[in-house]
């Protein structure tokens, strides 16, 4: 066992001295160590309660035969960073994450790890570790929070920032906003709809890097506890079969991923993560495969922000795997990669039948013949540009309108809520990338002020930054190359008209090749926004592109 390294042997003694003063007894050191990755906190709605699953875990390893030993990882709530500086430091989370956690098990020599995360970077972060470290490791999430209800009907986190952009617009008054304030996240757990976190924990299943369920049963569920105790145990097989995260998260497994992907309508933000996790795992996920994937991939789901059903009900009706023995009628899904379950994708799909049409439709009758995202190219997105497809009004999906250009999202902002923003613009946010933010910070504020404003279905926003998974419309992010850097997007003035094709895949700007020339000969690139901390050293790091804006 690896952990024979700090357990066995005289010149180990000194190691086991430090281990009995954890308490350890002898029997425990002679099992195999594992380490589980705790990601819980007191700040994070979506991890105040995994210090329960860390102890059901910890149950399931020592009920297999194992030594469980807990480690911490960090975690930035998106939400309560949303609109400030605090947005600057969540993406830069990730990798930090991964660093943490591949020092943390590598430094003491454990022979497995049990990951349990929840949030929008934790997910991700940790997978990118277990590929890294690729010891036999296994998932288990803290479970997505339940729907809250105003009024009688379900709501979430996306519909409480459109109401401050509705009250701003004079649809709703200050009392309307507290009641939303004081319904809309009534329980623990990563926000009720397809965001980035519930986007990730259901990719994770698809993966194969988790148990069933482990994106869509609720965190309030007792049913949680009893996943967790599973994964504890599942660990103790994995390793008896030497079951490894590269032997899982292989090529096809990334396939079947961006497939899911389509079909559920997850979050933009996993054509970011994705990649970043397929390069730590070896695989080239080169984004131009989303498209020919989500040409053949029906969306089969409209969960919040698309449509009005939650994480809960995809629960109720069948989960992800029946999401996904859906897509297999087509044979849409490579069924042979095996899994932390010990089975191939074929085996767990199996019989996984889908319990409420309205919620995963048929793949018969599907929301549309395409996937959820799209991604679009053109001489302003000469690298990519993406776009929550399912969640567009019909009327944006294609779009040609005046340019209102802004240096960051505060400006934009201002302008939207100040009445400056009308019918038929297109408002681009630029200089808010991976080097230019730096962070690439997440615009919800800035959708969800248009979507209160009553400008969600003639008003398009674009952004060199990314969209979190609780937007809407039509909200095209991660513009790559971005501003900082020089890209087309830092070329563009006030009044340029851009032209939105999102079913035939094109973003351009409808100006002569000649005329961005001499704007590019002019461009002169600015000064950092930020100088010392780790802001600074991300931003000389980071490369964004097709790797999902990693470190060097």
């Amino acid at each position: 066992m690896r952990s024979d390294s700090v357990t066995e042997g005289m010149q180990q003694a000194p190691h086991r001295s430090l281990l009995n003063a954890l308490g350890l007894t002898n029997e425990e050191k002679k099992r195999p160590l594992i380490g589980i990755v705790s990601s819980h906190n007191e700040v994070v709605p979506g991890h105040m309660n995994l210090d329960k699953i860390v102890e059901a875990v910890k149950l399931g390893v020592a009920m297999a035969g194992g030594t469980p030993l807990v480690f911490p990882a960090i975690a930035v709530c998106d939400g309560i960073a949303m609109g400030h500086i605090g947005m600057k430091y969540s993406l830069v989370t990730r990798d930090l994450i991964a660093d943490s956690t591949e020092c943390m098990a590598m430094a003491h020599a454990f022979d497995a790890l049990v990951m349990v995360p929840n949030c929008d970077k934790n997910v991700p972060g940790l997978l990118m570790a277990a590929a890294r470290i690729n010891i036999p490791t296994i998932f288990v999430s803290g479970g997505p929070m339940l729907a809250g209800k105003v009024k009688g009907e379900k709501r979430s986190l996306s519909s409480m920032f459109e109401a401050v952009g509705a009250y701003a617009a004079g649809k709703m008054t200050a009392e309307d906003v507290e009641e939303f304030e004081n319904k809309v996240c009534p329980t623990c757990g990563s926000c009720s709809g397809m965001y980035t976190a519930n986007s990730m924990n259901c990719l994770t299943e698809v993966l194969g890097m988790g148990l069933s369920g482990n994106g869509t049963i609720p965190a309030v569920y007792s049913e949680r506890i009893r996943l967790a105790k599973h994964a504890g145990m599942k660990i103790m097989e994995l390793l008896e079969k030497n079951i490894k995260p590269k032997d899982i998260m292989t090529e096809k497994a990334f396939m079947n991923a961006l497939t899911v992907d389509m079909a559920l309508g997850c979050s933009t933000n996993s054509m970011l993560h994705l990649p970043a996790i397929a390069n730590e795992a070896g695989v080239n996920l080169d984004m131009e495969i989303a498209n020919e994937i989500s040409a053949k991939t029906p969306n089969l789901c409209h969960l919040a922000p698309a449509g009005h059903t939650y994480m809960e009900d995809l629960n109720e009706a069948g989960g992800v795997y029946a999401v996904m023995n859906e897509l297999q009628k087509k044979n849409l899904l490579y069924t042979d990669c095996i899994t932390v379950t010990g089975k191939t994708v074929g085996e767990n799909i199996e019989g996984r039948i889908n319990l409420n049409p309205e919620v995963i439709r048929p793949i018969e009758n599907p929301y549309s013949e395409t996937g959820g995202i799209a991604v679009l190219k053109g001489n302003l997105a000469p690298d990519t540009a993406v776009v929550k497809r399912s969640a567009v009004v019909p009327e944006m999906m294609q779009h040609e309108g005046p340019a209102r250009v802004f240096d960051c999202e505060e400006d934009a902002i201002a302008a939207i809520k100040g009445g400056k923003i009308v019918a038929g613009d297109v408002v681009v946010i630029r200089y808010e990338g991976p080097k230019g933010g730096p962070g690439m910070r997440e615009m919800l504020n800035p959708t969800s002020a248009i979507a209160g404003m009553g400008l969600g279905a003639s008003v398009a926003l674009i952004t060199d930054g990314r969209f979190s998974g609780a937007s809407r419309g039509a909200s095209i992010g991660h513009v790559s190359p971005e501003a900082a850097v020089g890209g087309p997007i830092a070329l563009v003035e006030e009044g340029d008209k851009i032209r939105i094709d999102i079913p035939n895949n094109k973003l351009e700007m409808l100006v002569s090749e000649e005329e961005l020339e001499k704007r590019r000969e002019k461009w002169q690139p600015r000064e950092p926004k930020v100088t010392t901390g780790y802001l600074a050293r991300y931003a000389r790091m980071v490369t964004s592109g097709n790797k999902g804006a990693v470190l060097k």
